[in-house]
């Protein structure tokens, strides 16, 4: 959970409530399919991944298929992944260089440096205790930025500043086929359903740490403290968006901005156009007093980096195990593999800060607030990849060829949605997931050919062991509580009405 709230969760987030056009409180619904995703993952995929000490969790896929499938999905995770943590190396700039005053490609490249240095120092453990402690102060930063805001406007006004549509939670009317409705009840539900399962049952950088708790029963407590802590952290910085929001819709709010960063009242609203990301660090900067400014953007830089060394710390880790050791280097000692895999790190983060001075450049990334950019970055990936290990799991009668098969096709699809169609980036979780699934099953069967021995540790036991039965309680307590935070979610939505 702390490397999920990271410094995009507290400037992106915000921005997109407040700014963006079609934007709003309807960002909630994206946490909706949170507790419903997680069942699945703890009572299906944990259970098996877990039975093994893998270092990329890949490597289950050569296990259960071959060696081809393996270096395909784990291609593809390294693609995503490597994509997204650029897109995080990029918030960091627009953060730095509105604190610094300085260029953003400046910016970029020094958060990179900065990251790297610290990322290839340190190791799994360390950076799993760095990112709690960097949670609570960034928790501590959302309530001192929503509490100043709140007393600026005062509960009234923050309710009554932003546009009505900002309210609009609830939409039962959009089912995501067109650019207006992609933010609809159905695909959040529906299509973060998918995402999630995915994200915290197939991505490396989620797994590895849940892999890294000593026994199944403690991974499962930690995923619960997720399913039910990460919608009141949302809720939070959302809110804190909604307060920033109506501060800077007043008259008075462009003028101290104005004064505080030197610059014209309309140049500040064309710059929020530009880059909305821009808009809490402004408001830290011109509201808040200097001791607070300080720590808070301490709290932004050192979130950052929570979220930026796990993405390199999981890149490397699975280059090195499932390309240099696979292939280069089979045989080798310790000590050896931990120098290539700093070397990793290095090479990775090259890579994103090169990819963040691309997108900056190109403008899109900014233009459509990052924490969208970078969870459609990863829509396109997830479904085929959760294809891939729940077919695996499940079925005995799935082939490698045809699982193979089934991934490229769930792309192409996703791809052919993404450039020819205006559905929802949410839908294509669904979709890719269907796709490969489908296409998998058709042709395992239409060959006619055999799996290898498949090894039963890579499927799902069949006989319910008592402490699951135990958890079969709790998985009912998660349904219950996907209904409360609608109903929460209705009873906000009201308040803007």
């Amino acid at each position: 959970m702390a490397t999920q709230l990271g410094a995009i969760s507290f400037v992106s987030a915000p921005a997109f409530v407040a700014l963006k056009e079609g934007g709003g409180l309807k960002w909630l619904c994206y946490e909706f399919g949170v507790p419903l995703g997680l069942i699945p993952v703890m009572a299906i995929i944990i259970p098996v991944l877990h039975r093994h000490h893998y270092i990329s969790i890949y490597e289950y896929l050569e296990d259960r298929f071959n060696g081809i499938t393996r270096t395909l999905v784990s291609s593809l995770f390294q693609l995503g992944r490597g994509l997204a943590t650029a897109v995080a190396v990029l918030t960091g700039g627009l953060i730095l260089s509105t604190a610094l005053s300085i260029q953003t490609t400046t910016a970029i490249i020094l958060i990179g440096l900065i990251t790297i240095i610290y990322d290839a120092l340190g190791g799994i453990k360390v950076v799993i205790l760095s990112d709690f402690l960097q949670m609570m102060i960034i928790v501590i930063g959302i309530l001192i930025c929503g509490g100043a805001a709140l007393s600026l406007v005062g509960w009234e006004q923050a309710w009554t500043s932003l546009d009505p549509s900002h309210f609009k939670i609830l939409d039962f009317s959009q089912w995501g086929f067109s650019s207006e409705g992609q933010y609809g009840f159905w695909p959040m539900v529906l299509g973060g359903f998918f995402l999630y399962i995915s994200y915290y049952g197939t991505d490396q950088s989620q797994v590895q740490r849940e892999l890294s708790v000593g026994n199944e029963t403690n991974v499962k407590k930690s995923l619960l403290v997720n399913a039910f802590g990460r919608f009141p952290l949302v809720l939070s910085y959302c809110l804190m968006g909604v307060f920033v929001g109506a501060v800077l819709n007043q008259t008075f709010a462009l003028e101290i901005i104005g004064q505080k960063l030197g610059m014209d009242p309309q140049a500040i609203l064309v710059t929020l156009e530009n880059d909305p990301d821009r808009m809490v660090p402004m408001f830290i900067l011109s509201f808040l007093p200097h001791g607070i400014i300080g720590f808070i953007f301490v709290a932004i830089m050192a979130a950052l980096m929570s979220s930026l060394d796990s993405g390199l710390n999981s890149l490397s880790a699975v280059t090195m195990r499932d390309y240099y050791q696979r292939y280069v280097r089979k045989s080798a000692t310790d000590s050896h593999y931990l120098v290539v895999s700093k070397l990793f790190t290095f090479g990775w983060g090259i890579f994103c800060v090169v990819t963040a001075l691309l997108f900056y450049e190109l403008g899109d990334a900014t233009r459509q607030t990052t924490i969208v950019l970078i969870n459609a970055v990863g829509s396109m990936l997830y479904g085929p990849i959760l294809a891939a290990f729940s077919m695996g799991i499940l079925s005995r009668r799935i082939t490698a060829p045809a699982i193979n098969l089934g991934i490229i096709g769930g792309i192409i699809q996703n791809f052919f949605l993404w450039q020819f169609t205006e559905i929802s980036w949410l839908w294509w979780n669904v979709t890719g997931f269907m796709m490969s699934a489908i296409l998998a099953y058709t042709l395992s069967f239409a060959g006619g050919a055999k799996s290898k021995m498949i090894p039963s540790s890579t499927m799902q036991e069949k006989i319910i062991s008592p402490s699951e039965k135990n958890w079969v309680k709790i998985y009912l307590i998660l349904g219950v509580y996907f209904i409360l935070i609608i109903f929460i979610s209705y009873l906000i939505q009201s308040l803007g009405d």
